[in-house]
């Protein structure tokens, strides 16, 4: 074991660091390649992924906000037969795990793109974007009721014995039941937050400045939201808890840890600067050898209340 030891165990799968790029920042992957060492995080989530091609939301589809950014890209992606063909045969060849992010509209979507995941062995875990509309409930997101959470994932952990995180939704009252019952449903640990919903507006013509007129709120803006989930979330559950909220430096990650979370994504981080995640990595490795701490994992739920 080497020193400090910075590997987490998520479900079946052991990152050799807890640090890791969040889905919808980092493209496929491959996109980062050429200014950044993708083998560095400890596994990298590619943007979510549909069982058809996706266009996404028209333009314009990204604004930058006071330490923030806010998105209606709409999911846009090549759809997971051409992700296997294309991308993953490339993708596969970094030393790091593949997770992939799904999301549907009904829960058949989610079932077929988990049948067809389950059999990839290059890909090590799946991650499930809970926070879209379940059609057949009026477009409520699957994230916001216990009851929808449970029965979505319930079916997803029937067809895969790959490890699964479900990612939450902040855009609820209490986060605390929707976690409760992902683990109950099977989950091996959930992430969060997704971004929250928002908006801006352009005084001089009065029109939204998103084509969508709402977006996703992420960055700086959001992580005093993103920590009080966490810890919330992880107080909650017995599994692993991903924080995910405004990340940009190692200090952020380590108060995510501290409050809770066993491993961090970094979303917004990584448009500001492509090495975010190396540098974290780094840095936070630097911090635990200062301190004498042995594993990154002593310093998750260590908290003084």
């Amino acid at each position: 074991m080497t020193y400090p030891d910075l590997s987490v165990k998520i479900g079946k799968i052991i990152l050799k660091n807890p640090v890791i790029p969040a889905s919808g920042t980092f493209g496929y992957g491959l996109e980062y390649a050429d200014v950044t060492d993708i083998s560095k995080p400890g596994a990298i989530i590619v943007k979510g992924l549909s069982l058809e091609a996706s266009k996404g939301n028209p333009s314009p589809r990204v604004v930058e906000t006071p330490s923030g950014l806010l998105n209606a890209v709409g999911l846009e992606n090549i759809g997971i037969e051409a992700f296997i063909k294309s991308k993953l045969p490339v993708l596969k060849k970094y030393n790091t795990h593949i997770i992939t992010n799904l999301y549907g509209q009904t829960e058949e979507d989610y079932v077929g793109l988990t049948k067809i995941i389950n059999k990839e062995p290059d890909i090590s875990a799946v991650e499930v974007n809970i926070s879209c509309p379940n059609v057949k409930k009026g477009g409520l997101a699957f994230g916001t009721s216990p009851e929808s959470c449970f029965s979505l994932i319930s079916k997803i952990r029937s067809e895969t014995d790959k490890t699964l995180i479900v990612k939450l939704t902040p855009n609820v009252t209490d986060i605390k039941p929707i976690a409760e019952s992902a683990q109950k449903a099977g989950a091996d640990a959930v992430s969060l937050i997704n971004t929250i919903t928002g908006m801006a507006i352009d005084i001089k013509t009065r029109k939204p400045l998103l084509a969508n007129i709402t977006g996703g709120l992420s960055g700086p803006a959001i992580r005093p939201v993103a920590l009080r989930m966490v810890y919330e979330a992880a107080s909650a559950v017995d599994i692993p808890v991903i924080g995910i909220g405004g990340i940009t430096n190692y200090k952020d990650a380590l108060s995510f840890l501290i409050a809770g979370a066993s491993a961090v994504q970094v979303g917004t981080g990584n448009f500001i600067n492509p090495k975010t995640c190396e540098k974290i990595i780094s840095k936070m490795s630097k911090y635990l050898k200062k301190h004498k701490i042995l594993s990154v994992s002593e310093l998750t739920g260590s908290l003084k209340t």
